[in-house]
């Protein structure tokens, strides 16, 4: 057994962090990119007194911008591959990057912003070859090898194929592709092997940048907290390149699809369309792609938080023609025998579970089995009349809310789309008050400091959260497929006195980085 995975190490210290996705932190070019801005906000949480820094999955998206309905669970998203950086290794110049400069810095405006950015990409790795040094060569080189067979090639030939057919799914491909007949896919590998290279070249300009912002996170002791989407996209090479693992046809139609119940979201309840997995494939072979895709984002994250871990005990499967998601039904996950399978073959499991929602005493049995920590998110705690802030454990994550909330002087206040009514938004504010015993003006500030006032190993808020914004910086609402993952931060909103403020809080709850061990 390869112990690799150090997560849980990581929960024995009292931190405190916050959740700020790749795609909000600010820059020059559009979109929060890996380069100098993460670097400068990992230098930022060392002022606020932050050891732990919570994204979203880092997938390459697709319709809806959406990082949990990724093209690749493997691959990065080629839109936060830095620019500067390429600059600095002459595959691009400042002239040739101008465009992307006059995009705004306040919001990523994703439809002008890909058709450029593609464009400047393609430029560079068209240049790599001929530009880099012989060490960044030989590194090109070696990524290729690790990850070509396991998930890079057939990535590359998925997203040609899905360029040659107008970005539509792989299922309404010529048949050829859909069931990727051999003699169909060489003739492709011939056609386009400048494009299969730049595709893999792009790859590893992610994966470069990704690895420089981790070595320089542990270097000043910042936890890295990722995050994975318990399914996967039926439009994505995961899907294509491994669909046995799904319970999909050979034209790749799915008979059920994943969704939740009616909840506090959604009164028809969520349905996410995604394909569900075929659990009986998946024990026959001990879980084997779990193993890698656990493998995989481990090497980029010191903690993965699961989303909708309760998918793992028993899902809601909705019928593929189905309207909404009311008419799904509970059908039962593969319960423990995924995570003794991920523990016997990397260790220790460094998981944390997105326990929210529907979540029954076999869901929590299995958490509690395998040590796993759970979440808490005080927008919802506290409105429950019997919670308490003592009720939250140590082995849990503690927050004031999360990418899919509103933001919580929002949420304290109420929106135009709020879907409670006026009654729910005061007795809900009555709640806050009680709990915190804070003030309507400063609850961004009381249920922080209530998050880490708990006794959560990790206590976490959204930026947006610190910096005490109201609705028009939510990131995501559940049930909506436009205008959403597009808010960004701009460094102007960063000042000293928020960075000593927040700074006061963490030293206030005793999460300070100065009680906590070296990240190796």
């Amino acid at each position: 057994m390869a112990e690799i995975l150090k997560g849980p190490e990581l929960l024995r210290d009292r931190r405190a962090g916050v959740c700020l996705h790749m795609t909000s932190l600010p820059g020059p070019y559009g979109i929060g990119e890996l380069g100098a801005a993460a670097h400068a906000f990992v230098d930022r949480m060392r002022a606020m007194e932050l050891s732990v820094w919570q994204f979203l999955p880092l997938g390459p998206t697709a319709y809806g911008d959406s990082p949990y309905q990724p093209l690749s669970t493997f691959a990065g998203n080629e839109m936060l591959v830095d620019i500067g950086e390429l600059i600095h290794l002459r595959l691009l110049n400042h002239g040739e990057v101008s465009e992307l400069t006059t995009l705004p810095d306040r919001y990523v405006d994703y439809g002008a912003l890909i058709p450029v950015k593609n464009r400047l990409l393609a430029l560079a790795a068209g240049r790599f070859e001929s530009t880099v040094s012989d060490e960044i060569l030989s590194d090109f080189n070696s990524f290729v090898a690790r990850n070509d067979k396991e998930w890079l090639h057939d990535y590359a030939l998925f997203r040609i194929l899905k360029t040659r057919h107008g970005e539509r799914p792989w299922p309404e491909w010529k048949p050829e592709y859909v069931h990727r007949e051999a003699t169909a896919l060489a003739r492709l590998e011939r056609q386009e092997a400048d494009r299969i290279k730049a595709i893999k070249i792009i790859q590893y300009l992610f994966f470069r940048q990704w690895w420089a912002l981790r070595d320089y996170a542990h270097e000043n002791g910042v936890v890295l907290f990722g995050d994975m989407p318990i399914c996967i996209a039926l439009d994505s090479s995961d899907a294509w390149a491994n669909r046995e693992i799904l319970r999909i046809d050979e034209d790749g139609r799915p008979d059920y699809v994943a969704g939740v119940p009616p909840d506090y979201f959604s009164a028809d309840g969520q349905l996410w369309g995604n394909p569900l997995y075929d659990w009986a494939q998946h024990a026959a072979d001990d879980y084997a792609w779990w193993v890698d895709r656990l493998r995989a984002t481990a090497e980029l994250a010191d903690l993965v938080r699961i989303d909708h871990f309760r998918g793992f005990e028993a899902y809601w499967a909705v019928p593929a023609d189905a309207d909404t998601a009311r008419s799904g039904a509970w059908e039962p996950g593969p319960g423990d025998a995924i995570f003794d399978a991920m523990r016997d073959a990397l260790g220790n499991l460094p998981i944390v579970a997105e326990d929210l929602g529907v979540i029954t005493t076999e869901v929590t049995a299995l958490r509690d089995r395998h040590q796993i920590p759970g979440m808490h998110v005080l927008q919802f705690d506290v409105c429950d009349p019997n919670f308490s802030l003592s009720d939250v454990s140590e082995n849990s994550v503690c927050y004031s809310g999360t990418h899919d909330n509103d933001t919580t002087a929002g949420w304290f206040r109420g929106s135009p789309d709020d879907i409670r009514s006026a009654a729910d938004i005061e007795a809900d504010q009555a709640a806050a008050l009680r709990v915190t015993g804070g003030t309507p003006e400063t609850m961004h500030h009381d249920l922080i400091r209530a998050a880490f006032s708990t006794a959560a190993c990790i206590a976490i808020a959204p930026l947006q959260d610190f910096l005490g914004l109201g609705s028009e910086a939510r990131i995501n609402t559940p049930g909506t497929s436009g205008g959403n993952w597009r808010w960004r931060v701009i460094d102007e909103q960063l000042t000293p006195e928020i960075c000593d403020n927040i700074a006061s809080l963490v030293t206030a709850s005793e999460r300070g980085p100065s009680s906590h061990g070296p990240i190796e």
